[in-house]
């Protein structure tokens, strides 16, 4: 059967995991009883999209045109909204999604709204993040544009940061690297954070593999927020069944 016409793509791949961790969340986000209440969703999931770190801090291959490629080939599937399942991606996605006639749900941009409507004005929260994301500046800009200041780790406690998102790419998350980041956001609240943002798809499945312990500070998971974020606009945007049927 043919999806007609698919809402929702998802740009995924980067990494894997977080590309089927989104997509559960959005399905978890769906208020449906039956299979036709869902929304229908196409996945491009490529992991041969070049490191997005490694890009923006380093001499990595530019990404830019495999993402463009998933991005080409999600409109030619009949897409309207995106999703991308990658934080640090979204240094480069806006304006190819813009290129292609797509409606970006940026995951930088609600997650920014939530904070700054659930904390005090003037907040700092803490950045959980790839080093990427972090150089790029993506939540610092969205939070700044709402009032929020941004705090990220010392370059040691980023290491640690960066060795638990590599641990979940490589299918080897456990206690000992969740252990490690709990001790990193002790820092950010000591610091002054009130929050923090998981700000890489892989760092709230990286907690998931510690304890069930009350963590040291809040933790925001942008892939959730997104996930609301994309039912809520995709249901906007469906056909009045009257006039369907008018």
């Amino acid at each position: 059967m043919t999806l007609s016409p698919p809402v929702v793509g998802i740009l995924g791949g980067m990494g894997p995991a977080a590309t089927v961790d989104f997509y559960r969340k959005l399905v978890a986000a769906t208020p449906a009883a039956t299979d036709q209440e869902h929304l229908p969703v196409v996945i491009w999931s490529d992991p041969r999209v070049p490191d997005r770190t490694a890009a923006l801090v380093g001499d990595g291959e530019d990404p830019t045109p495999v993402l463009r490629a998933g991005v080409a080939g999600l409109a030619a599937a009949g897409v309207r909204l995106l999703a991308v399942a990658c934080n640090t991606a979204h240094a480069f996605v806006p304006p190819l999604a813009a290129a292609a006639g797509l409606e970006l749900i940026s995951i930088i941009d609600v997650t920014a709204q939530r904070l700054a409507a659930t904390l005090p004005a003037g907040a700092t929260v803490g950045l959980l993040a790839t080093e990427g994301t972090v150089a790029s500046r993506l939540y610092h800009d969205a939070c700044a544009a709402v009032g929020l200041t941004v705090l990220v780790p010392e370059p040691a406690e980023q290491a640690r940061v960066t060795a638990a998102i590599a641990a979940v790419k490589a299918g080897t998350a456990d206690a000992t690297g969740a252990a490690a980041l709990a001790e990193v956001l002790g820092t950010l609240r000591d610091a002054g954070a009130e929050a923090a943002i998981a700000g890489c798809t892989e760092i709230v499945l990286a907690l998931a593999a510690g304890t069930d312990a009350d963590p040291v500070l809040p933790v925001v998971d942008p892939a959730d927020l997104l996930a609301h974020e994309v039912v809520r606009r995709a249901r906007e945007l469906r056909p009045d069944p009257a006039d369907a049927a008018s």
